[in-house]
């Protein structure tokens, strides 16, 4: 077997957390090169206050996703708050432009030896997982609302509800047939037998913390959308807001995306919801980047420092 000096793997390792942050870098300024955001209108309707909370509604919102982390980290291993965001805000990073945000299991890993990997990829989809199980509680929630108002802006609702009911039933019906079919196909290394088996046996206290984290996280980005709905003015019942607000958060979480394209997603289905409430698009659109720049852009600078700083573990 051929084997590479440590020079030439420093070397090399230099130039992939050049060639991430530079991607990660190249795209948040491609983006906001591309999406012409009105600037002037940004400013004439948020205030110098107005920023410090979007910005302490982020803060809350990585904070509740770095000590969720940590938290399940805690398995198996007690890790600082400082560690927990280096690897939170670093495989945010580096997993920008993968599908579904799948490179971060692999970014996750390479700040553990070799034989916590497994640990890790398990722990990583219990994080997603929780994340995912809080969108679809509150998206169904958020629908449900939706349907049974009585107002006539709500019938074009109802068709699409006993649409979203079929869809579930027959996804519930299939995830049932593969499970009892393919226990034995594996998933990130794991039989979903043996996944579920590590599932039942995960303590449970930490089950609980992660799932309070996550619906905790939820709320604070939920809200930070209705935020910016009254900065700019939008006319629109606080019940009904978040009722499409979590609709939204749930149609864009069942639409395969790559990380990046997070935000053309979102705002194209929050466009088509609020629409129906007479929002003007633009407020909606100013309102998704907005969104998309707190919650993204900042943590993904602040990412590149710690994969700049990156050393990986001895293997």
């Amino acid at each position: 077997m051929i084997t590479m000096p440590d020079k030439a793997k420093q070397f090399l390792l230099v130039i992939l957390k050049l060639l991430v942050v530079s991607m990660a870098l190249g795209y948040i300024y491609y983006q906001l090169q591309n999406k012409k955001i009105d600037w002037n209108a940004v400013s004439s309707s948020i205030s110098f206050k107005a920023i410090l909370i979007l910005i302490l509604f982020s803060i809350t919102n990585w904070v509740l996703e770095i000590f969720k982390w940590q938290n399940l980290v805690s398995y198996f291993k007690e890790i600082t708050f400082f560690e927990s965001s280096k690897q939170s805000l670093g495989s945010l990073t580096a997993s920008i432009f993968t599908p579904n945000r799948i490179g971060e299991y692999g970014a996750k890993i390479l700040f553990y030896s070799k034989e916590q990997a497994k640990k890790i990829l398990f722990l990583n989809f219990i994080s997603n997982s929780s994340q995912m199980a809080t969108t679809c509680f509150f998206g169904i929630l958020g629908i449900i609302l939706l349907s049974i108002k009585k107002t006539e802006t709500m019938l074009w609702v109802h068709f699409k509800i006993k649409t979203v009911y079929f869809i579930f039933f027959i996804l519930f019906i299939l995830i049932v047939f593969l499970i009892i079919k393919y226990k034995k196909v594996s998933i990130y290394g794991f039989s979903i037998e043996k996944l579920i088996r590590k599932i039942k046996q995960f303590p449970s206290n930490i089950m609980m913390t992660n799932f309070q984290l996550s619906t905790m996280r939820y709320l604070v980005f939920s809200h930070q959308f209705y935020y910016l709905l009254v900065i700019f003015n939008c006319e629109i019942p606080y019940s009904t807001a978040l009722s499409l607000i979590f609709t939204l958060y749930f149609i864009a979480s069942l639409l395969p995306s790559i990380h990046f394209m997070d935000v053309a997603i979102k705002g194209g289905v929050a466009v088509y919801l609020f629409s129906k409430f007479d929002i003007n698009e633009w407020k909606i659109v100013m309102i998704t980047s907005i969104m998309w720049f707190f919650n993204l852009v900042i943590p993904v600078v602040i990412g590149s420092y710690f994969v700049l700083r990156f050393k990986p573990q001895q293997r």
